[in-house]
């Protein structure tokens, strides 16, 4: 299984580390990632967490089973709904869902 982690800090590291155990990972990435990622992961720096269009061409180019996303920004703006309507698995809430974490106002 070829996994994609989006974000950079340290929820994503735990995410990370604890994925590169399963012995049906195949390669992991990280978009952006950091230097802390790096040792687990391909990190992709050029797409930042908030580019969705870059994530969906980065997880289709990669040829990614999964994508969990850690950032809260991401999953407020689509991404998850974005990755699931171009038929790839998502970990990580729909965008009315996010709004939840991401929007004080709205919680």
């Amino acid at each position: 299984m070829k996994v994609l982690v989006v974000g950079s800090g340290g929820r994503e590291h735990a995410l990370a580390w604890k994925i590169a155990q399963s012995p049906a990972l195949e390669a992991m990435h990280a978009a952006p990632g950091s230097k802390a990622l790096a040792a687990l992961a391909t990190c992709h720096a050029e797409v930042k967490a908030t580019d969705l269009e870059g994530l969906v061409a980065l997880a289709k180019a990669e040829a990614i089973d999964l994508v969990v996303v850690g950032p809260e920004d991401p999953l407020a703006a689509g991404l998850s709904d974005q990755l699931r309507e171009a038929g790839i698995a998502t970990f990580g809430p729909s965008a009315a869902a996010a709004q939840l974490e991401g929007s004080k106002a709205f919680s």
